[in-house]
């Protein structure tokens, strides 16, 4: 018996325009925590009906990238929907549960990175250590922590593995935002860096990844070494 030819499908207006925001806002068009355009104006830009627009935006609120506020308007929530998904997640679980997943997110990137990293990222790292060491010099516990967000945002890209560098960032939204900062608030470092003692015995500041910096400096020269999986 002959079987039915399947029916060739095309995309409707209204599933083409939710690719289309997507992308705008997962490009950074529409920036995490901004308001996006009126209705009018958006009708206007885009050339498409009030109800296909309606039904765009509706499907972007239902996968977590977008929130209409009553009385407000409609604010991007999310550049994807893996960051939707962690910052829903993040914030019905204990704070210290967020930590610890990005502790192990960070010393496995540390041993990644002493493997993977060029040269330049490795001159990169070894300047946020000399400015963390000047930011609590001048006891500037404000630029220390930020410098030591930035260093451990370095390790992870330093280890190669783009999905694990996407993972961690939007985990740090996530713990942000369970915290109660803005939407798209850079990592806040779990601990400040330590900065003891007076100007001539003062410590290099303990950062989060303390293995990320030992490993990185024993490594002399960029490998392809896979690093070593734990069982």
């Amino acid at each position: 018996m002959k079987p039915i030819s399947t029916p060739r499908r095309t995309a409707s207006l209204a599933s083409q325009l939710v690719d289309s925001l997507r992308s705008h806002i997962e490009t950074g068009g529409w920036p995490v925590g901004t308001r996006i355009p009126p209705e009018q104006a958006l009708i206007e830009e885009l050339g498409v009906g009030r109800s296909t627009l309606r039904e765009a935006l509706g499907a972007l609120v239902h996968l977590g990238l977008l929130e209409a506020r009553i009385g407000d308007g409609t604010y991007v929530r999310a550049s994807s929907e893996l960051q939707s998904v962690m910052v829903r997640r993040a914030s019905s679980v204990q704070r210290d549960n967020v930590l610890e997943l990005r502790t192990v997110l960070e010393e496995y990137a540390s041993g990644a990175a002493a493997l993977r990293r060029s040269a330049d990222q490795l001159h990169q790292l070894r300047e946020l250590l000399a400015d963390a060491d000047a930011a609590c010099a001048g006891e500037d516990m404000s630029t220390a922590s930020s410098v030591d967000a930035l260093f451990h945002r370095a390790v992870v890209r330093a280890s190669g593995n783009d999905l694990l560098v996407e993972v961690y960032d939007h985990l740090g939204t996530a713990l942000t935002s369970a915290l109660g900062d803005s939407p798209g608030t850079p990592p806040a470092p779990r601990s400040m860096p330590a900065c003891t003692g007076d100007s001539s015995t003062r410590s290099r500041p303990r950062t989060r990844a303390a293995p990320a910096t030992r490993r990185l400096r024993s490594s002399s020269s960029p490998a392809t070494t896979r690093p070593r999986h734990h069982a």
